[in-house]
């Protein structure tokens, strides 16, 4: 249950793409990218600084919105080589591998995901105190951008009960 709240929370977080990158690779459609993001305010509070929204965002909805990039990273995964032995079709993200890929790295929240269970997950996210957001992926083309979309509900995506 503490995996829906933290989907619940995640998919409340407000923010902006400041900046995209893409990040070569060898094979052309194995590219990453590197976005910077900033934590904004929810429609309708725009009154407030940007600066302290994006502080006091991160305080509510740092580790909402890691999970449910986590989440959205581990659905998408696919096995690659050998990490097929251990890939399962109906797998989820747990709270478990959440918190181990979560590190507190100076002054920073960080979230490293690589294999999991045989999928290839290649995402980093960083939330800074500011309110300022550094994701990054290897080899998941513009997958992210997808992941970015479902978050502010441009395409669906529902908590589904158990």
């Amino acid at each position: 249950m503490i995996g829906h709240e933290l989907l619940k929370t995640g998919l409340q977080v407000a923010f902006r793409v400041v900046e995209e990158e893409v990040l070569a690779a060898l094979d052309e459609a194995e590219f990453g990218m590197r976005l910077l993001l900033k934590f904004v305010a929810l429609e309708g509070e725009d009154d407030q600084d940007e600066d302290d929204v994006a502080e006091d965002t991160v305080e509510w909805g740092a580790f909402g919105f890691i999970f449910t990039l986590g989440v959205l990273s581990f659905e998408e995964a696919k096995p690659r080589n050998q990490s097929s032995i251990d890939y399962h079709e109906k797998d989820e993200f747990t709270v478990a591998d959440f918190i181990q890929g979560l590190r507190f790295v100076r002054g920073e929240l960080h979230f490293e995901a690589d294999y999991i269970r045989g999928r290839r997950l290649k995402t980093r996210v960083a939330v800074r105190a500011d309110g300022t957001v550094r994701l990054e992926t290897t080899g998941r083309g513009n997958a992210v951008l997808r992941w970015l979309e479902r978050i502010q509900g441009r395409q669906l995506l529902h908590v589904v009960g158990k």
